[in-house]
């Protein structure tokens, strides 16, 4: 019985972790761009609307993911449980390796959502009004510039 309950508890670790950092990240995203905590990847750590976007939007789906992942876990867990120990443990074993797979893929999204919304030094798109992809958002001081006909980077 004590070696099901540390199995159970391995099993869920990887979906509360999701559950968890996914509702800090989609309410509150780290606040400083770092090397150590966080979704680090070279284009969210362009600047912090990246680094903000790519947390909450990566939030979104740990948060649930976790909670798809955590139900069933628990159900699986249970019906090994009284099994022989061979079976507990890789019942256990399978459910981690599969709980990665979800966590790990959840860079793929992320990353398109950011390079859809994001050009490729980190300043946000402006969508047309059609949802495709419109031009880069100007700042203020050169849209004038635009207006009149001057070349601009």
């Amino acid at each position: 019985m004590g070696f099901w309950f540390f199995m159970l508890l391995c099993a869920v670790l990887i979906p509360v972790v999701m559950i968890s950092f996914g509702k800090l990240w989609k309410n509150h995203p780290p606040k400083e761009i770092n090397a150590f905590y966080g979704y680090r990847t070279s284009m969210s750590m362009k600047n912090a609307d990246t680094w903000a976007y790519a947390h909450r939007y990566c939030g979104k789906i740990w948060y649930i993911c976790g909670w798809v992942l955590l139900i069933p876990s628990v159900v699986l867990m249970l019906l090994v449980l009284g099994r022989d120990e061979d079976t507990v443990g890789n019942t256990g074993l399978i459910l981690c390796l599969g709980q990665i797979v979800p966590l790990l893929l959840s860079i793929i999204p992320t990353e398109r959502a950011l390079r859809k919304n994001f050009d490729n030094k980190g300043r946000r798109r402006v969508l047309s009004p059609k949802g495709g992809r419109g031009g880069v958002e100007v700042p203020a001081g050169r849209r004038e510039m635009q207006k009149g006909g001057d070349k601009c980077d």
